[in-house]
């Protein structure tokens, strides 16, 4: 039977590619760690890493061991910090991933109710995008993620909790303009793997855009807004964590995203994700946001 010890050790090294940064995460010694690891590979009967000049890479192997390691660590934690809740909310821990405008926007005056309602739960965030997202939450390495789509679906391997839509909206110089009224404008777009829906909708008004610019920071999109170099659309989420100054935000009936709240797993949720599904909805409600 594997240690768990040793698959923790392993997952370490894998997250943190070196025996050395492993053994500073973990609280280990060097010695330590090097032990651990060979007797994880003597009980597997297979070499996990390799030597590489100075340093050390996983086998084909080792990776799928750490993969599973990873997992399964973060099932045990999961494990561990529900029996600790099953005492009451004065201890506990809940892990959450989240898109970026989110945790600025939301999950800060959430974080700030948990600690004056419930000062005992640890509260860990991690930046992602929902992909990501639902991949650590998944893994058993988050216990509750937030994320949006452009549709009405949610994998059906996820409990998914529908928080409120958030619009789209057109920045520009002049206020009420509609995504046709700029057939003809230089626009702004993320990346080409997040530009996706904003393509199809300028498609479902009738033209292609001319992308002039690629950002994914929506303070530098914004200031190219401003400085009348181009158009752009951004959720509404992004705009309550930074709006510069002299931009017009339309809202665009056709275009918005859903945003939801979701968790891995049957109910019931740990004391402390619960606590955190709370202040998130409460948040919600006191930004002014609605399904």
């Amino acid at each position: 039977m594997l240690d768990i010890v040793r698959l923790r050790v392993l997952a370490a090294i894998a997250a943190h590619g070196s025996v050395t940064k492993a053994a500073r995460q973990l609280n280990y010694s060097q010695p330590a760690v090097s032990h651990h690891l060979a007797r994880l590979e003597a009980e597997t009967g297979t070499r996990l890493v390799q030597r590489v000049g100075r340093g050390i890479r996983l086998t084909p192997e080792g990776e799928h061991l750490a993969r599973r390691a990873a997992e399964i660590v973060g099932r045990v934690d999961t494990a561990a910090a529900e029996l600790s809740a099953m005492v009451g909310l004065r201890t506990g821990r809940v892990r959450v991933a989240g898109f970026q405008s989110a945790l600025a926007t939301l999950v800060t005056p959430a974080a700030a109710t948990l600690r004056r309602e419930h000062p005992g739960i640890e509260l860990h965030l991690v930046d992602a995008h929902p992909q990501v997202a639902l991949d650590l939450l998944r893994a058993g390495q988050v216990d509750a993620a937030l994320v949006f789509r452009y549709d009405d679906t949610t994998p059906d391997d996820i409990r998914a909790v529908h928080l409120f839509d958030d619009p789209m909206c057109l920045l520009s110089l002049a206020p009420g303009q509609t995504l046709a009224d700029h057939r003809d404008s230089d626009w702004i777009a993320g990346c080409e793997n997040c530009r996706r829906e904003f393509v199809d909708a300028c498609a479902a008004a009738g033209f292609t855009p001319r992308i002039a610019y690629t950002s994914d920071d929506v303070i530098v999109e914004q200031a190219l807004v401003a400085a009348g170099m181009g158009v752009t659309t951004m959720p509404g989420l992004a705009l309550l964590s930074h709006r510069a100054p002299g931009i017009e935000a339309t809202p665009l009936p056709e275009f918005r995203r859903r945003v939801y709240l979701a968790t891995y797993g049957n109910p019931p949720d740990s004391p402390a994700t619960t606590a955190f599904a709370a202040a998130i909805r409460e948040a919600v409600g006191e930004a002014g946001l609605s399904g």
